[in-house]
């Protein structure tokens, strides 16, 4: 197969967190934008394991993290200390090959020319049924954080994508081959893939006044307290007159709350519910309030937006805030004081906001997807 022939592109994604799977979508969709003659199939693996391995993967994962931080932490830092090699880490691998034996099967079905996971666990299995020359697709692994867990080092791929320079940086140092390793950033949407964000225009359509700022709120979390909470505390700061964007998701008790909140606040509060959106959203904020995942920044540094990041997660969101505090490009909060505190200072800041806001942009990878995508097809052809 040439680049020039089509194939087949199978992308994997696990939905422990959204990240994951925004990563593959984005892939998805770039690939059907910019090589409309190959085949695309996008597959969340946790669709076809079995479901009480799943359960664990997915719900206990997101319960720990927002119940008990400080355990997660510990298991985090403990699995990045084990070694491979393990019994432990043989008997999750043995664990995860039973509970994913259709997984399996459904990619043989799917006879794929290239693969790319966007999660560590298709990577690991997959790389085993290419040592037992079970698998003959090129198999490629992008990570999906500013940060490098022991559970990304998989030997054996095709290449590796890292989310920048640092990142790469880690892979060598865990003894990944340099010539696999790709710095292209972290996946992201075509419709973030733009040369220039026009605030104004966003702001306009969304029915906003252009003249007043714009905060984006995307979540809550931990210390600073649910998003109705949030959006109630922060319009009621004094001496502020900025307009208020709240995306409460698919949670529909939010929303309303959210939209009750509204009626109170003479057009500053513009609740938004479940959105395919976000890019307009955050071309028409001044800032974005937002958790540190690692698909969220990656937007908001694709559109130049200057962050305040709150609660993040225990080792994979604290790295990615510590990158974006250390480039420039984000403040941090962890309680509901200090939540307030710094959207009014930023706020009445522009030229700090501008600052922030330039770094962003030059931090960000728009086109991440594209380079990815460039890689694994040319690859396909060799």
């Amino acid at each position: 197969m040439t680049p020039q022939q089509p194939g087949k592109l199978l992308i994997l994604s696990v939905s422990a967190g959204n990240g994951h799977v925004r990563a593959a979508q984005a892939l998805a969709a770039t690939a059907q934008l910019h090589w409309p003659g190959w085949q695309c199939v996008h597959i969340d693996a946790m669709a076809h394991v079995a479901a009480g391995f799943r359960k664990v993967y997915t719900d206990w994962y997101i319960k720990l993290v927002n119940r008990a931080p400080d355990v997660w932490s510990y298991l985090h830092g403990k699995a990045d200390a084990t070694p491979h090699s393990a019994a432990s880490q043989r008997l999750r691998r043995g664990i995860e090959r039973l509970s994913a034996r259709e997984l399996l099967r459904q990619i043989a079905r799917e006879r794929p020319d290239a693969i790319v996971c966007t999660h560590f666990l298709p990577a690991e299995l997959l790389a085993r049924e290419r040592q037992r020359a079970r698998l003959a697709a090129s198999l490629w692994l992008q990570v999906t954080d500013y940060d490098l867990h022991n559970m990304w080092i998989v030997p054996g791929m095709a290449g590796y994508f890292a989310a920048n320079e640092e990142v790469a940086f880690r892979m060598r140092a865990r003894g990944l081959p340099a010539a696999r390793i790709h710095v292209t950033g972290i996946p992201v949407m075509p419709a973030f893939d733009v040369a220039t964000a026009e605030r104004e225009a966003a702001v306009r359509s969304l029915g906003l006044d252009t003249a007043r700022g714009v905060v984006l709120m995307v979540s809550g979390g931990a210390g600073v307290g649910d998003l109705p909470s949030m959006a109630r505390r922060v319009l009621a700061l004094p001496g502020q007159d900025f307009q208020l964007i709240a995306v409460a998701g698919r949670n529909a008790e939010a929303h309303a709350q959210l939209q009750a909140l509204a009626a109170q606040h003479g057009g500053r509060l513009l609740p938004i519910g479940f959105t395919t959106e976000m890019d307009r959203l955050m071309t028409a904020a001044d800032l974005v309030v937002t958790k540190p995942g690692g698909l969220t920044v990656s937007e908001c540094m694709a559109l130049g937006r200057p962050m305040l990041l709150t609660s993040p997660i225990p080792g994979q969101e604290e790295h990615n805030a510590i990158h974006l505090l250390e480039e420039g490009a984000a403040w941090l909060t962890d309680d509901a004081i200090g939540l307030d505190y710094k959207i009014a200072r930023l706020m009445a800041d522009t030229p700090r906001l501008r600052a922030m806001a330039e770094r962003s942009r030059a931090l960000g990878r728009p086109g991440a997807a594209r380079a990815v995508l460039t890689q694994v097809i040319e690859g396909a052809g060799r």
